[in-house]
């Protein structure tokens, strides 16, 4: 060739057509990942586990507690802390049981739900009433009397024995008897301990507990029974749905997990190896040059039985880099303890966090008065968050991808199979930084209470004024993690596309907090950047673009051009 401009000049390398052992590509670049219909399917099983494991629960626990906590008459008895009140009366709050008008009366039926209560006078001598009556008819009787309705139970953890909470309604301080009353629906009175048993239905109705004269100072032990003939038929019903959710939920995740894409380069029928291109035999080294119609060069495809990397879509732009190796082999078991091992890690990290929590505090005043991170304080945050990402490889929603205990160091170890990394920004928005980390990061926020879990939050009184706090809730990364760690218990491998997806999504946590803690201006990408590595070979072109062999002994060097 004489042309200088020959696009088959671009690009070359020799290679030997000597057979060419089969190599492991690096981890997280040629491993086998899922597609688009094995990932849809992975996150629908773990989003079914939840429900399914649910009803197999709440199915198995109401079959026990049927099973063994009914006295002999088939109640579910409840007792009641004692009830007190220097009125005439004590009576439940609003109606004790209420249906809707169109509730037909056979459902009711059906339900063949029975309510029992009991109450002791604790004054020996007392003659205790106990009624059932529609609610607006004791709602009626009671106008102009004093009562007392129980509003409550204090929670016993709270400290101390449960007590009944009381609302007062001044009135009277005596009542017309009980007993001469005709609009009871169920009633027991008389001296001793008096038990009341109606059938529920249809409406709305209370309870009261009374002197049977009708005279202030009421004070019983009392306790309230259950009978309900749909308990063990709605136990049966929950752990059936709940097998065939579980199951359908186990199936996906399977299918999910084990689906893959091709890791190897396949050689098309028709397309020529080097070695039979090669006009000087076997053993002979054979040059080749490809390009792109447009004169581009690209990228060879390696000798036959090597494995290439193949990349399911570009890699989004974004200065958060995370990698990890699968730091095979695996201990079985040591991830059931890997937690109580990095207890250590957890304390420091909780006392880093508050720092991360300050440092990003003064930085939001540092970017809002100077439009930059002060360089320090962004090297700390990394390094708390490098820090984070290790321990949470080792033994939390980061994997469990590693055995090696992870270092006490703020700074980047690159020897760890986990690291992490946030390009420096030199200028930052002014602007963005007031409303970034948590109006234009509400998406993502969403996304990542999905990911990470947490519900909600629970606030309550105690009965010393005091207060708490409590919070629930798996996301769908401690669910793959969980079944990645029981899939190292029971088979001793880690699935690798379970690892890819793992890790994708923590690529995407963490690109979330670097947006929040206002260390880039760079939005988090709407993409899941599956494997370990952060930046994965580049994909071939296909064969039919590739450019035609050519002999060695038939390519010239490229004319010299005289200055």
């Amino acid at each position: 060739m004489t042309s200088t401009n020959d696009p088959f000049s671009d690009v070359s390398f020799t290679s030997n057509p000597s057979p060419v052992p089969a190599t492991t590509a690096p981890p997280g670049t040629g491993t086998s990942h899922p597609g688009g219909g094995h990932l849809a399917a992975l996150i629908i099983g773990c989003l079914l586990i939840l429900p399914g494991l649910g009803l197999l629960l709440g199915g198995a626990g109401l079959g026990i507690t049927y099973a063994v906590a009914r006295d002999s008459a088939g109640y579910l008895t409840f007792s009641m802390p004692d009830l007190s009140s220097s009125s005439p009366a004590l009576t439940t709050a609003d109606a004790v049981v209420a249906t809707s008008s169109d509730v037909p009366s056979w459902v009711l039926d059906r339900l063949e739900f029975d309510v029992r209560l009991t109450a002791r006078p604790v004054e020996p001598g007392k003659t205790v009433f106990l009624g059932i009556a529609p609610a607006g008819s004791l709602s009626t009787y009671l106008t102009g009397v004093a009562h007392d309705q129980v509003v409550g139970i204090t929670d016993p953890r709270s400290g101390g024995q449960r007590s009944a909470v009381l609302r007062a309604t001044p009135g009277a301080a005596t009542a017309p008897a009980p007993t001469s009353q005709t609009f009871w629906a169920a009633s027991a009175t008389g001296p001793g301990q008096q038990q009341l048993t109606w059938r529920v239905t249809g409406g709305q109705w209370a309870a009261v507990i009374m002197n049977a004269d009708g005279s202030s100072g009421v004070a019983v032990a009392s306790s309230i029974g259950v009978r309900a003939g749909f308990l063990l038929p709605m136990a049966f019903i929950m752990l059936g749905l709940g097998l065939v959710v579980s199951g359908v939920a186990v199936a996906l995740i399977i299918a999910g997990a084990s689906g893959s894409r091709p890791s190897s380069y396949t050689r098309p029928p028709g397309v020529p190896t080097p070695a039979s291109a090669a006009a000087g035999g076997p053993g002979q080294p054979v040059t080749m040059s490809m390009a792109t119609p447009t004169g581009a060069p690209m990228q060879a495809p390696p000798p036959t039985g090597q494995p290439v990397a193949w990349s399911s879509h570009p890699r989004a732009m974004s200065p958060v880099a995370l990698d990890a190796r699968l730091d095979e082999p695996l201990s079985r078991w040591l991830w059931l303890v890997k937690w109580f091992l990095a207890i250590p890690h957890f304390i420091v990290l909780g006392f880093l966090w508050i720092a991360f929590s300050v440092v990003s505090v003064v930085a939001f005043f540092a970017i809002l008065f100077t439009g930059s991170y002060p360089r320090g304080l962004f090297a700390f945050n990394v390094g708390v968050l490098q820090w984070s990402w290790r321990v949470s490889y080792y033994c939390g929603n980061g994997g469990l991808g590693t055995d090696r205990y992870p270092p006490f160091s703020l700074g980047p170890e690159p020897d760890y199979p986990a690291r992490l990394d946030i390009a420096y920004p030199e200028r930052l928005s002014r602007g963005l930084v007031l409303v970034k980390w948590w109006l234009l990061a509400i998406p993502h926020y969403i996304i990542l209470g999905l990911l990470l879990g947490g519900g909600g939050w629970v606030w309550g009184r105690t009965t010393n004024s005091g207060a708490r706090v409590e919070t629930w809730g798996w996301g769908v990364l401690g669910l793959l993690v969980a079944i990645a760690g029981f899939s190292l218990l029971f088979t001793g491998r880690y699935p690798r596309a379970l690892f890819d997806l793992v890790i994708g999504l923590n690529r995407w946590v963490y690109r979330v907090v670097a947006y929040a803690a206002l260390m880039t201006d760079v939005y988090p990408p709407f993409q899941l950047d599956e494997g370990g590595s952060e930046v994965p070979l580049a994909p071939l072109a296909p064969p039919s673009q590739l450019a035609p062999v050519v002999p060695a002994d038939r390519i010239e060097p490229p004319r010299q051009v005289d200055g």
